[in-house]
């Protein structure tokens, strides 16, 4: 309690201060019908959570149980590639998952931090160990980053990539410039519905999302949020990033046609009064599995950080009561599964 108690007078003083410790610089572009010159918008309106809100969370709040760590041994190294019209998922942690489809490698939100902050010693900590080891992750061709939140966007993970394999980093716009203040030069900056190729036919298009952008006190809103469908031969593959329920859904699923595979949030869901405008629940993300005709659906952002108030197994045991249908599948952490092409 004392802890907390701590993190609460921080939380004022800076707020009150103004303070622009770790912001992201703002996005400077057009207008369009989701910027409005200064800051980005959803397509319905959420009401915007205040400081006094978060407090009376933190003083309020009964958080579901963590263990405190969860050791598990790694799982097994991921193929080094897959063959054309072939796809490969493998959960490692969090909202990380290894995509390797048409040949090519493509890694979402990396994370292999002790924890998700501004530095080594601020946020929240890691629960268990990444499911693949990095040094088993294959050549990354791809890192999708869908939006600045410290547990999607890490600079040192994305630096250890960066060095390694050199990959292509796209992501949604004014998210650039936070790389390039690290030295990383040359990310895509994609708005919504804009398509670049990545490779053989393969196409990526980022696609509305329901959520917010924030790495200080001073950015709010100041870049883009975005989910990423990637079109292969064998049909397409939605990784919603962080979200909230929205028209977004119906619209993938109108622009694409059905999913052969959709990679759907589930964890941080509650309480609701203060979740539910920014990440759907457990029952929402099967909701979203059947909305977008998805063949197969996988769970992620769950059980790697503790955010809100859901629990370690929260997710998994409000997805069971759902219920998620056998073809919403919850792998384990580094356990990868082969998804066939949608049926003609």
């Amino acid at each position: 309690m004392l802890a907390r108690y701590y993190l609460l007078l921080a939380a004022i003083a800076l707020w009150m201060s103004g303070c622009g410790t770790f912001s992201s610089p703002r996005y400077a572009g057009p207008i369009t019908d989701h910027f409005d010159g200064e800051r980005f918008h959803n397509q319905v309106p959420a009401q915007q959570r205040e400081l006094g809100d978060l407090l009376r969370w933190w003083s309020t709040r009964k958080p579901g149980p963590w263990a405190d760590w969860t050791d598990a041994p790694p799982g097994p190294a991921p193929p080094k590639r897959v063959g054309p019209d072939a796809l490969r998922v493998t959960f490692v942690n969090h909202s990380t998952v290894l995509i390797q489809v048409d040949g090519l490698n493509i890694l979402t939100d990396p994370i292999w931090s002790m924890r998700a902050g501004p530095l080594s010693w601020i946020g929240p900590k890691r629960r268990r160990p990444p499911g693949i080891r990095f040094e088993d992750l294959p050549p990354i061709d791809v890192v999708l980053i869908s939006h600045n939140h410290y547990d999607h966007l890490d600079i040192p993970t994305i630096e250890r990539l960066v060095k390694r394999d050199h990959p292509r980093i796209l992501t949604g716009l004014g998210n650039g410039a936070v790389l390039e203040a690290e030295g990383m030069q040359g990310a895509t900056e994609l708005d919504w519905w804009e398509v670049e190729p990545v490779g053989g036919d393969v196409l990526v298009t980022a696609v509305p999302a329901q959520h917010f952008s924030m790495r200080g006190l001073m950015d709010h809103d100041g870049t883009l949020w975005a989910g990423f469908v990637i079109e292969s031969h064998g049909g397409p593959i939605y990784f919603a990033g962080d979200t909230a329920w929205g028209p977004h859904f119906a619209q993938i699923r109108d622009e694409f046609g059905p999913m052969r595979l959709a990679l759907l949030p589930i964890g941080a869901f509650e309480p609701r009064w203060i979740m539910a405008p920014v990440h759907i629940s457990p029952e929402e993300a099967v909701h979203a599995h059947h909305v977008l005709g998805a063949a197969m659906s996988v769970a992620i952002h769950f059980g790697t950080f503790a955010q809100a108030d859901d629990g370690q197994e929260g997710p998994i045991i409000h997805l069971a009561q759902a219920p998620a249908p056998p073809e919403f599948r919850v792998l384990g952490f580094g356990e990868g599964a082969d998804v066939p092409p949608l049926k003609k």
